[in-house]
């Protein structure tokens, strides 16, 4: 898909400015680009304002922009800010023509708030991620999109900017809201199987370090081993990722499974193991504290099902994504 025209005379709109949406905007930001941000908590989004996004207090503020970006929690939470009560779109008037987002929610969800959005006027674009703040600081931020062909030739420029690793096109309609899900899912699999054999290994003497260092440089290793690596081995648990965010995209791939007639044993097996985590949880001093930890923190809970108990390695562990 090709790129056209002087980006930085268009206006932007953005909303969200939690783990992911806030080095986002601050990409475009120091791109040059003319942004205005709202957050819920105002106080989340000063970073921002401090290199010269603009605040806003009001979601209709963003009306007069020329494309609107958001990347909330859930489907509600996009339909609540785009078309609400005090949404964007909720007073009347012109709207952003073009509103992109970044959120990972249900295909449903997405179909719904693309066939309203069209009767208000405005071209909607799937535009969801595949990385954490680490990632987007690092410039190795990558999405997939799907909308109307002209409207994402319009964002295409804009979304590069936020996703320098690649931005890839597949389609009309929801089928980004799939690709992500699909990703997803496979997140959820590959961490827990890549947790099973490093707990293995460490178990019968192999430092974890030790053996992230061989998978990393092997065949099997990738991006993700590679910056999950320093967690694992330190037990870092410090947060990209949920584990009820993973349980909501996993569930949201089985439901589809079941809806196409897919098999899916090894996503539901995964899905069964991460419930553990939840269970787990609850025989914490502090359960809602544990499960705000990082997803991979599941290794804490699979190595008690070992008989194990992880302490950090104290190593310097590369995570691929320096600098």
């Amino acid at each position: 898909m090709a790129r056209n025209g002087n980006e930085n005379g268009r206006k932007i709109g953005w909303i969200g400015a939690g783990r992911m949406g806030l080095p986002m905007a601050e990409r475009l930001i120091k791109a040059g680009h003319d942004v205005a941000v709202w957050n819920r908590t105002r106080a989340k989004a000063e970073p921002l304002a401090k290199i010269g996004g603009k605040l806003v207090d009001h979601l209709s503020d963003l009306k007069t922009v020329d494309v609107l970006f958001s990347i909330v929690s859930t489907g509600k939470d996009v339909q609540e800010v785009l078309y609400g009560k005090t949404g964007v779109c909720s007073q009347g008037g012109r709207i952003p023509p073009i509103i992109v987002d970044c959120s990972t929610i249900a295909v449903e969800e997405s179909a719904a708030i693309r066939d309203k959005l069209k009767e208000l006027g405005a071209d909607f674009i799937a535009a969801p991620v595949s990385g954490n703040a680490k990632v987007i600081k690092a410039g190795q931020l990558s999405a997939v999109i799907s909308g109307a062909e002209a409207a994402c030739t319009a964002a295409l420029p804009l979304i590069a900017v936020i996703a320098p690793r690649g931005v890839s096109y597949v389609g009309e309609g929801e089928l980004a809201r799939v690709c992500k899900i699909a990703h997803n899912v496979m997140l959820g699999v590959v961490i827990e199987n890549l947790i099973e054999i490093t707990l293995l290994t460490n178990k019968m003497g192999v430092p974890r370090h030790a053996f992230l260092a061989f998978l990393n440089n092997s065949v099997m290793g990738s991006m993700f081993t590679r910056y999950k690596a320093p967690a694992l081995v330190n037990c870092d648990w410090t947060t990209t990722f949920t584990p009820e965010l993973l349980r909501k995209d996993i569930d949201l791939g089985l439901e589809l499974g079941r809806a196409w007639d897919v098999p899916m044993p090894v996503t539901a097996t995964a899905r069964e193991v991460l419930q553990t985590h939840f269970g787990a949880a609850m025989l914490q001093k502090n359960p809602d504290d544990y499960l705000r930890k990082d997803f991979a923190a599941l290794a804490e809970t699979m190595a008690l099902a070992a008989g194990m108990k992880l302490t950090s390695e104290n190593k310097n562990v590369p995570s691929g994504i320096e600098g």
